[in-house]
């Protein structure tokens, strides 16, 4: 992947790009921390385990519309989509507390999911523009914002309903909302790309595409998956809410660290090395979360954290340049549509599921290992 030529470079302006990354921290916050209080959410509307999984799907799915939120970021340009994507978030987010209907409840979600949609694209694509080489490393760096937010805000989001009750997370709102102004400031105007520009060229990037949406929305699904079973799990336990969601909590923040060894990694020794070792290493390590209990397992929920987050920014980097005409719709393919897939295969699950989710993990650990022979059928020109 083209990282940049030399002479190229320009200083990067770390004040706008830490103000991106707050934003990311919130967005991504407010639009997954349900699977934290996933066990009072059911006991309240008085539904089954099942409808976990379909909680959850309603909330990832609406992210599969970041291939055309990227279509419209471009023909756009500005920031309107990253401002209109973080109010959606943050006000959904805040309701889900409020909610006592089932069907609503699902709507709600939909709608914080096509918020979370239009957020992603444009904030990614303006990450880019204001740097030149080093983007694994700098684009992990935006990304890290994210993965602190779906990793923190689980635990704080349980936090607020063990000691006030569900009702209180409206609090989630209030920083998102707060900050909407001040995007203002923070984000480059985007050019827009006009209607003459390239075409999009779906025959030629439809190999490529569908290797990346396979390994990718393997990979998601095992994250969803992983975020909405581990609290059930440990509420069938008789765990506190906050165990389960702390091991969420841990996973996530945890695989910061994976997310910029993942970045240097791809700089170093290649995307293609970073795919393999991130699928690997995380089939190897899932299956045992299911079985441990005290320190250990939020040991092993770290590394799974770890080896997932591995690939984060390399696959985001691979969808820009498999659509380089298009870098917008290439980070939606990269994200979006893989997250849709990835809630659909948590939806099956879920259906699936008895009594017992433990043999979830079992299946994640499979999937995971799948994605691993993905990687080989990338064209190296590409993928090196």
């Amino acid at each position: 992947m083209n990282s940049g030529r030399p002479g190229t470079q320009r200083p990067v302006p770390l004040r706008r790009l830490t103000g991106l990354t707050w934003a990311h921290f919130l967005n991504d916050g407010a639009s997954n921390y349900l699977p934290g209080v996933l066990p009072a959410v059911l006991v309240t509307i008085g539904q089954p385990v099942q409808m976990a999984a379909v909680l959850v799907t309603a909330l990832t799915v609406g992210q599969a519309l970041q291939p055309v939120a990227g279509r419209i970021a471009d023909r756009l340009g500005g920031k309107s989509l990253v401002l209109m994507g973080l109010a959606m978030t943050s006000v959904g987010g805040g309701l889900i507390g409020v909610v006592r209907s089932t069907w609503l409840l699902v709507l709600l979600l939909v709608l914080i999911g096509v918020g979370n949609a239009f957020f992603h694209p444009q904030a990614i694509a303006s990450v880019r523009q204001m740097i030149t080489g080093r983007q694994g490393l700098l684009t992990s760096a935006f990304l890290v914002g994210g993965e602190l937010g779906r990793g923190l805000w689980p635990t704080i989001a349980s936090l607020i309903v063990a000691r006030a009750g569900l009702e209180y997370l409206w609090l989630v709102a209030v920083p998102g909302v707060l900050t909407v102004p001040f995007l203002l400031r923070w984000l480059p105007a985007l050019p827009p790309k006009r209607a003459h520009g390239p075409a999009i060229q779906l025959s030629v990037h439809a190999r490529p595409m569908a290797l990346l949406i396979g390994y990718q929305g393997l990979r998601m699904f095992v994250i969803f998956a992983f975020s909405t079973f581990i609290p059930v799990l440990w509420d069938q336990r008789d765990q506190p809410l906050v165990a389960g969601a702390s091991l969420i909590t841990t996973m996530m923040t945890v695989g910061v660290l994976g997310n910029l060894c993942g970045g240097y990694l791809t700089d170093r020794i290649g995307s293609r090395a970073t795919l393999i070792i991130s699928a690997v290493g995380s089939a190897v390590l899932i299956v045992p979360t299911a079985y441990l209990t005290g320190p250990l397992a939020w040991v092993v929920a770290g590394l799974v954290g770890v080896m997932l987050f591995l690939s984060a920014s390399t696959t985001v980097l691979l969808g820009q340049d498999i659509f380089a005409e298009n870098p917008s719709m290439g980070s939606g393919i990269a994200i979006g549509l893989a997250n849709g897939i990835g809630a659909v295969l948590v939806l099956v699950v879920g259906i699936w599921v008895g009594d017992s989710v433990q043999p979830v993990f079992w299946v994640l650990g499979v999937l995971s290992l799948g994605s691993a022979a993905l990687v080989p059928l990338f064209d190296r020109r590409l993928v090196g």
